[in-house]
Order: C-alpha cells, then sequence, then structure tokens
C-alpha cells in the first residue's frame, strides 16, 4: 500500500480571504500572494468568474504553502476564538448548505505530523509521541474505510433515534460527507504548520511510519480522549451500538484490581465522588503540559471537577441549547450509566414536559453553554420549594468521552518508562500494530 492523501476540513464561511506563499496553480494559472472566495448565486465566486469547485495545487509541496485568514478553533468549546492558520498540500473549495468549506488535501504522514503537535506539546515523551502517532494514524484511516463502507452499502446512515419518551444522538465523523474528516475537536485537531513542530514529533512519525492497530484483520477505531477520569469507556456507550474488541472496559492504572460496575448508580456515584488512584490522576504540571496546549490549560481540575446552575439559569440554558422548554426544570435523573460511569441516557422532567436524552456528548452540550467536561457526573439538588429545586449541583469525573487512549494518563506512563507499544496495548486490549505501508 502507497501512503494515501487525505481531504481535511478546515473553515466553512460564505467568504474565504487566503494567502498562497509559494507558487500554485488553479485553473491553469500561475499564482501566489492574497486572494479572496465568495459564495455567490449557489456558486464559488472568485476573480470575477463562478465555478462549481476550485482547486489550488503548489508546484513544491515540500516548501510552498497557503494561510487562511480567521479560522475557528474550538468550535462549541469554552475557549473558542479564531486564529490565522498555515498549511502544506493544496487548497481546494467546495460548496456545503449555502456556505464555502476550504479542505486541505495532504499526505497522512505530513497529516499526522501536525496532528500530534496540535493535540499536545511537542516536548511530550518520545513514546508518548509514538503512541500518538499509531493512534491518530490507525483512527484516521479506520474513518476512511468506514466512510467508504457506508457510501458503498446504499443504505442511509442514521445518529439519531426519536420517539415521544426519549431523543438519543450521536455525533462522529459521518456528519462530513465531502471530506474525509474536519480539522476541529470533532474529529482530531488539525492546524497545519501553524504551530511549528519540532524534531521529536517528526521522529515519532517517521519510527512508526505507516503503522497502525489492527484488531481482526481491520484497522482499528482509535478514540481518544484528555483525561478517563480513571475508568475507561466502552465504544458502544457513546456512538453506535458496536462492540469493539479492542476498546473494552478498563481500569487506568497497573493494578490487578477489577473495576465497579459502574453501570450500577450506587457505585457510579461513589467513584465520582472519590478520587481514585489512575495513571490520568495528576496535578504534575510537567507531564500535563505535555498534552494540554496553552488554551488548553485554562481548564483546571478535570479529573474530578464540580459545576452549579440556578433553577433560573439551568432552565434557560436547557431551553437555549435544546430548543424544547421544560419549564422549570424539577429533576435530572440518571437513566443509564457507561461501564465508565458516564451518562449514557438522562431524563429531564420539567414542569411543562419531560425527556430522555442521550448518548454522552448530547447530554454534555444540553447542560453547558460549551460542553461539561464529561457525562460521568451525579446531581445533587438543593433549596427545594415546592418541589422546584432552586439549584443543581453536579459533581463529575473525566474530561471527554473516555474511550480509548486517556492522554493525559499516557503522558504519565511515557513519564514512567513504558514504552509506545506497552502503552497502546494498555488501552486497545488485544489489540495488534502492523505496518501497512
Amino acid at each position: 500500500m502507497r501512503e494515501p492523501k487525505v481531504s481535511v476540513g478546515i473553515l466553512f464561511e460564505s467568504q474565504i480571504d487566503f494567502i498562497l506563499q509559494g507558487r500554485y496553480f488553479c485553473k491553469e494559472k500561475k499564482l501566489n500572494g492574497a486572494q479572496s472566495v465568495k459564495f455567490s448565486n449557489g456558486k464559488i465566486l472568485w476573480n470575477g468568474s463562478s465555478y462549481e469547485e476550485l482547486l489550488f495545487e503548489p508546484t513544491d509541496s515540500a516548501n510552498d504553502s497557503f494561510e487562511l485568514l480567521n479560522v475557528t478553533i474550538g468550535i462549541n468549546f469554552h475557549w473558542e476564538r479564531k486564529e490565522n492558520q498555515r498549511f502544506r498540500g493544496a487548497l481546494k473549495f467546495i460548496i456545503e448548505d449555502n456556505k464555502l468549506t476550504a479542505v486541505n488535501v495532504i499526505s497522512v504522514e505530513d497529516y499526522l505530523t501536525s496532528v500530534i503537535s496540535s493535540e499536545m506539546s511537542a516536548t511530550a515523551s518520545a513514546e508518548l509521541l509514538k503512541a500518538h502517532a499509531v493512534i491518530s494514524r490507525s483512527w484516521l484511516l479506520a474513518q476512511v474505510q468506514k466512510n467508504k463502507e457506508i457510501a458503498d452499502s446504499k443504505v442511509t446512515y442514521s445518529a439519531h433515534s426519536e420517539s415521544a419518551e426519549e431523543s438519543i444522538k450521536w455525533y462522529d465523523r459521518e456528519d462530513h460527507v465531502n471530506f474525509d474528516v474536519c480539522a476541529d475537536d470533532h474529529c482530531q485537531r488539525y492546524q497545519g504548520i501553524t504551530r511549528a513542530s519540532n524534531k521529536n514529533v517528526e521522529l515519532a512519525v517517521k519510527a512508526t511510519a505507516g503503522q497502525v492497530l489492527m484488531s481482526e484483520t481491520k484497522i482499528c477505531d482509535a478514540r481518544f480522549s484528555k483525561c478517563c477520569g480513571g475508568a475507561v469507556e466502552e465504544f458502544q456507550y457513546c456512538w453506535e451500538d458496536i462492540k469493539h474488541p479492542y476498546l473494552i472496559k478498563l481500569r487506568d492504572d497497573k493494578s490487578k484490581e477489577a473495576l465497579p460496575d459502574l453501570r450500577k448508580e450506587s457505585e457510579a456515584d461513589k467513584w465520582i465522588r472519590t478520587s481514585p488512584d489512575a495513571f490520568c490522576n495528576t496535578t504534575d504540571k510537567k507531564i500535563l503540559s505535555q498534552v494540554l496546549n496553552n488554551y488548553d490549560q485554562e481548564t483546571t481540575n478535570f479529573y474530578r471537577w464540580e459545576v452549579s446552575y440556578t433553577q433560573k439559569a439551568l432552565s434557560e440554558l436547557i431551553l437555549k441549547r435544546s430548543g424544547i422548554d421544560y419549564g422549570d426544570i424539577l429533576d435530572l435523573i440518571p437513566v443509564e450509566r457507561g461501564t465508565s460511569g458516564r451518562l449514557v441516557k438522562l431524563k429531564i422532567i420539567g414542569s411543562k414536559r419531560s425527556l430522555i436524552i442521550g448518548k454522552e456528548l448530547e447530554i454534555r452540550r444540553t447542560l453547558s453553554s460549551s460542553h461539561l467536561y464529561s457525562s460521568a457526573f451525579v446531581i445533587e439538588k438543593e433549596d427545594i420549594e415546592n418541589n422546584v429545586p432552586g439549584k443543581f449541583h453536579l459533581i463529575g469525573a473525566g474530561w471527554g468521552h473516555g474511550v480509548g487512549l486517556c492522554q493525559i494518563g499516557a503522558a504519565v506512563m511515557g513519564e514512567q518508562g513504558f514504552t509506545y507499544d506497552r502503552i497502546l496495548l494498555h488501552y486497545y486490549v488485544g489489540a495488534e500494530i502492523n505496518k501497512l505501508y
């Protein structure tokens, strides 16, 4: 197999301004410098002419680059912001939902160098960087293959089921049909060459070139999150009801002690209210800085965290985020938990209506102006008058969905001398590391 290319959706706007830094070809013209494209009458308007699609290809792929202006990063997260970003490879413009989409077409290994630099600090240990190169490559190629299988099957894929009693949604990369992955946390954080990688990242990618995790002849869907909170979640509790043999219930430490059954409410309550030993249970700033970039370090207290809402704040928030008027929020009742204690289904009881919502990301989106750190939380009600709580207090564990590799846990393992293959096989149980190209 030859090294494939990947198409990455970067920016989605009615007008996109960019700068070609080097010599690019488009429509048989040699170009450089400042450019602008607009969505106009269902077409891409550029230099006075309209097009269905545009492709700007570099003459020197190793040195030419382009800069996109005002790219939104951290979409819908608490640290969302805009910045200018630079990329190697080709720049493609397509039309989606009455807007323009800027797509970067780039080789997988160059993409990975940026992803690892974007997802974590380039000062991370060599073993952590190599582990992340393998999982990022695996996840990417697994998604490309999955998308092809969905397209070939001709079956309509749905990530939403709804009835009068419940609304269950999950969010995955099949939201993207015209490119392979997006550049934000929805897929893998990718920021091109905006933040220069150092030799450590390049060496980690080169040392593992073409290596992927495999299970039962298929590339592993190698999910990862910031902090599992001490317990790794199973795939089916966050996305479609498929049980992957390598993404299983797991305690994130080196002890042989079994993980409690955190699907039981009493066990989940006890687990979340305590702070069990785990690889990811650390406050070591040196280790955290390996995983958390500057804006991520604005987030503190994520192994165990707390948040409070007044009745007014919570009812207004849920209305704004869901579009559903529940009236006063009378209760939040856990209906189903996964093996890490993360809520899969939550019943919102209001004075006007009640509804069960899920899965984990929909719960996190509904109960926060950005996203709750995780759906592993327990609920306390306070100041109850006439059956209406005046305040809700959430006590939670972890940061992210918790499936697959725990980035902070893996960083600790790297510091403790674990090699990248041992880190990988700790989180992806029973998988193998194979070289595709």
